[in-house]
Formats: C-alpha cells, structure tokens, sequence
C-alpha cells in the first residue's frame, strides 16, 4: 500500500515545515517508493535555465569538472536542483518510470511515455545518479537519475513530429511566448530587451504575430550575433546591438526608434541582473512591462519605476500560462525558418 500524499508536494518538505516544495530548503528525494499521487520519472536530460546556468558557469569560472560538482552540491544539499544563488531551476526530459495508484487511469500518461515536466527544478525532487555531459552552449545537462512529479505538476508528452532536444529548449521558456501572445494587441510598439535569445526569439515571432502590420517589434539584442540573427529571421521591425544594463543608452535608442512615444508593451528576456530600469524607461506611463527574466529583482523594478516617476504596470513572469506548451510548439509548425534556427542551435 502507498502512502497518501499530497496535492502539492508538500508531503516531500524536510525543512522548514510549513511551506511548498518550491519555497523549501530542502525536500526529500527518496526515490526508493512513491506515494500514491507521484509519478516517477527516469530522467535524461536537465535543461538549465538561463539565469542559472550562466551563474553556475560564471561561479565555476567556466571549469566544466567544477559545474558538475556544483551541481551535485545543489541536489545533494537540497534534494533538487535549485540554484542556491539565483533560487531558478529549469526543467527535464525523461520516461515515466512508474505512476501512483492514485493517479492511474486518471491521466493521460502510461509508464514509459517519453515527456518534458513543466514544472521548475526548484521545486522538484531529484536525484542525480551521474551527470554524463554538460553542453553549455545550450544550458543541457544529461544525466542519470530520477525525479518525482506532483499530481499538481504540469507536463507535456513529447510530440512525434519534433526532436525530443528541440521540444525540450522551447518548453524550458513556454510561458513566455504565451504571455506575449495574451498582452500584445494590434497596433502595439512592443519592445523586446533579450530578443536574440532563445525565449527572445519565440517572443518576437509572437508578438510580431500579435501586433500586425499597424504595430511595431523593436529588438534589443546582445551579442552582435544575435542582431544579426534576428535581422535575418525578419520578426524585428528593428534589431539593434545594445547592453540591457545601460539603461539609459537604451531608452535614448528607444526613443529615437518610436518618435519618443516609447513602448507599449517591453519584455524582458535576458540572463542578466541590472536590467530592470531599461525595461522601466522603455516603456509608456501607463504601458505594460512583463519580467521573464529570472534575473528580475522586484525591488529593484518597483522603486526604481517610483523613483523615476514611472506609472507603468509590471507583470512578473509566470512559467505557466494556459495552452503555453501548445502555443509555443505550434510556432515552430508555422515558421519553418524559426525551427530551422533553433535545431541548429538547441537540438
């Protein structure tokens, strides 16, 4: 007989008692039996997200011997991988291992369907057998391993039509499209700070999408590679080069680019700290800023936008978004040049 678990994960907390798997420093990643609502999960692959795995990179001075032990220290200190600096995740690829007799018959999953958790690593209970590769040029680490997902955890099978990698870089950033393609209207300026990037590019597709011919996408891109990337796919009305930490280099640009009209909507996409005043300045008083970036402090964005006089409304970025996963692999299945991109790059 299983143990009866909870909804939420909270039947996993060690430490402190009280609060959710993802708030909890550290959860319990026994994987020898699981309770009746878990499911079980042979994990191949972690994808890292951005912010942290640029962290973890930097703190490691690039040493890929030395991310590897970082790494293990997170899960071994925490029972999953977050990232003790920046508090971020990411998420896995695996096959189910196992379902909960609670669970049976009441979701569309059977043992040994291949899916991507939707949920952040933060959260979830993992246990990291041996990390067999990093590959840092797209934030990858496979391993051997198990994890647990919640009954409340989110997923999705991976599709037939998609290599599993490609699937796994673009839902690793699915809510962000999908919010994008819920607060931009047409006709909107919608400037995108980290466009050349990999949730930065799925943001400009939607939002070019969204906004139509009476609108205007204005890409704020780093390195110049990404620029030029960017000019070539065409979702850019605009693609600049500029340094998102230089706020106001980037607001003048801004400025110039929209008649000094400035935005109506900014996204912010990049894996960096400091950006939140760009994001503040390139927008309209009474326009709409939304924090993808898990860089994001609020209280630099909240009275840095009062400081400054700054009545802009600022939505914190949600990894999950109704229909998110939907949304963003049907991208792919409409712009065959975005597909061919993000193969090359992530898969």
């Amino acid at each position: 007989m299983q143990k009866k678990g909870n909804k939420y994960g909270t039947h996993r907390v060690i430490e402190p008692k009280g609060v959710l798997p993802q708030a909890a420093n550290k959860v319990d990643n026994n994987m020898d039996e699981i309770y009746d609502n878990e499911i079980l999960i042979d994990v191949q692959t972690l994808n890292i997200d951005s912010a942290s795995f640029t962290d973890i990179a930097n703190f490691c001075n690039n040493d890929i011997e030395a991310m590897k032990k970082e790494m293990l220290l997170n899960v071994e200190l925490q029972g999953k991988h977050r990232n003790r600096r920046t508090g971020s995740g990411g998420m896995l690829l695996g096959r189910v291992e196992k379902i909960g007799d609670a669970l049976k018959g009441k979701i569309d999953l059977k043992e040994g369907d291949k899916i991507a958790t939707l949920v952040s690593l933060s959260l979830t209970p993992l246990r990291i057998d041996e990390i067999l590769e990093i590959r840092p040029d797209v934030d990858q680490v496979d391993i051997k391993g198990k994890a647990i997902l919640f009954e409340s955890g989110i997923y999705a099978k991976i599709p037939d039509d998609m290599p599993e990698k490609l699937v796994l870089s673009a839902l690793d950033v699915a809510g962000a499209p999908a919010q994008t393609a819920k607060i931009c209207k047409p006709g909107d300026t919608v400037v995108l700070i980290g466009a050349g990037g990999k949730s930065g590019m799925l943001c400009c597709y939607e939002a070019k999408k969204r906004v139509g011919v009476t609108g205007k996408v204005i890409g704020v891109c780093y390195p110049e590679s990404t620029t030029k990337r960017m000019q070539e796919l065409g979702f850019c009305d605009v693609a600049f080069t500029g340094n998102a930490q230089d706020a106001v280099s980037i607001m003048e640009k801004v400025s110039e680019l929209t008649n000094g009209k400035m935005a109506d909507v900014t996204i912010n996409n990049v894996n960096v700290p400091d950006t939140e005043m760009t994001s503040v300045l390139c927008t309209k008083n009474d326009g709409l800023v939304y924090f993808f970036s898990m860089s994001t402090s609020f209280t630099k964005a909240t009275l840095g936008a009062e400081g400054v006089g700054s009545d802009v409304t600022m939505i914190m970025g949600n990894g999950y978004t109704k229909g998110h996963a939907e949304t963003t692999l049907q991208e792919f299945r409409e712009c065959p040049a975005l597909r061919k991109v993000f193969e090359e790059l992530y898969a």
